[in-house]
């Protein structure tokens, strides 16, 4: 009879591998059917290097010294994953190793399935998270961000007055005839860096680009954070752009000439549409704006009304006249002009 305490080790074995092996010499004493299942050539006396070949010498007693090994046995085309435990015993006085080995190739397959499954969702969860930057940078490219905070957490924006504001409408001449003529490619090209020169030059001076229609550019100042100096932020911005027009043409082959109209007063600004939606402003400054920009001559800038007294003092405005502008009648306009230096761009 084996002592008490092997017994009880060997009852509590059942069912998994078991192998007794001499201490010293490392030879097989014993071993059980699952454990010859597992490796065929296991027979007394036999070195369990031989048996099993990643428990050699120096790995044996590694895992003597651990308590803890892994091995494998290759069971048909299946590598089977074995987790091996070395226990010392004794029995009348001999010393003897329990080499105890318990399958956990599904444990293994398992916990690999829950790594792989574990870094696939949290590559979704970047992939995710990069979408969601892109669709945030994409809808801020077409509203404020305030509109789009809004439309975010109810899913629309309501309807808003912005009373008094300044609008800015930005055309350039010969556009069609350019277009038609050249690459569509460089037309492209070129239109994106003068769209995003303006866009900086508008953040510089508080505009808050709504949208382009082609070749024609829109912002405005005061909206949607209320401004009290937007009539000069838009001027500002303005003779920047022309300013900056004129740096370009003198080392560009494509010479780009704008209209500008300037013009101040309410507008209504939301979201438009459902599937391709579009933030824009609708109103009589948006309307002037147009209009004053329509009668403009190239790189001019036209302003009206109210605008005229508020500018006069930072600029200079010229052909101060009358003209009878659709839907608004005979209205008081003027040319606008940057009293700096033309070589300075922003």
């Amino acid at each position: 009879m084996f002592p008490e305490t092997l017994s009880t080790r060997l009852l509590k074995s059942i069912g998994v591998g078991l192998c007794l092996l001499d201490s010293a010499s490392h030879r097989i004493l014993f071993c059980n059917r699952t454990f010859q299942g597992w490796f065929p050539d296991a027979a007394p006396e036999s070195p369990v290097a031989a048996v099993v070949e990643s428990l050699g010498p120096e790995a044996m007693e590694d895992a003597i010294a651990s308590g803890q090994v892994e091995i494998r046995a290759k069971v048909r085309r299946r590598t089977l994953i074995l987790e091996a435990r070395v226990d010392r015993a004794e029995h009348d006085g001999r010393q003897m190793l329990i080499l105890e080995c318990q399958n956990v190739s599904r444990l293994r397959e398992t916990e690999a399935m829950i790594d792989s499954y574990a870094a696939m969702v949290d590559r979704r969860t970047r992939d995710l998270e990069r979408e969601k930057v892109q669709v945030e940078k994409l809808l801020l490219n077409i509203m404020p961000r305030t509109v789009y905070e809004e439309y975010r957490s109810f899913g629309s924006v309501a309807p808003r007055l912005f009373e008094p504001v300044s609008v800015l409408m930005l055309d350039f001449v010969g556009f069609t005839d350019m277009a038609a003529a050249a690459d569509p490619t460089v037309t492209v090209a070129e239109l994106n860096d003068l769209f995003t020169a303006f866009d900086r030059i508008g953040e510089m001076h508080g505009c808050e680009r709504i949208k382009t229609i082609g070749d024609c550019y829109l912002a405005v100042a005061g909206l949607p954070h209320p401004n009290p100096d937007h009539m000069l932020s838009a001027a500002r911005c303005a003779a920047k752009m022309v300013r900056y027009l004129e740096h370009r043409n003198r080392t560009h082959q494509h010479k780009w000439q704008a209209r500008i109209g300037l013009a101040s007063g309410s507008v209504v600004g939301s979201v438009v549409g459902i599937q391709k939606y579009i933030y824009d402003v609708f109103g009589p400054a948006v309307n002037l704006a147009a209009r004053l920009q329509d009668i403009s001559e190239p790189m001019e800038i036209t302003v009206s009304g109210p605008m005229i007294r508020e500018l006069e003092q930072e600029f200079d405005l010229a052909c101060l006249r009358t003209e009878t502008l659709r839907g608004f009648g005979d209205t008081q306009i003027a040319t606008m002009s940057d009293r700096a230096p033309t070589a300075a761009v922003a």
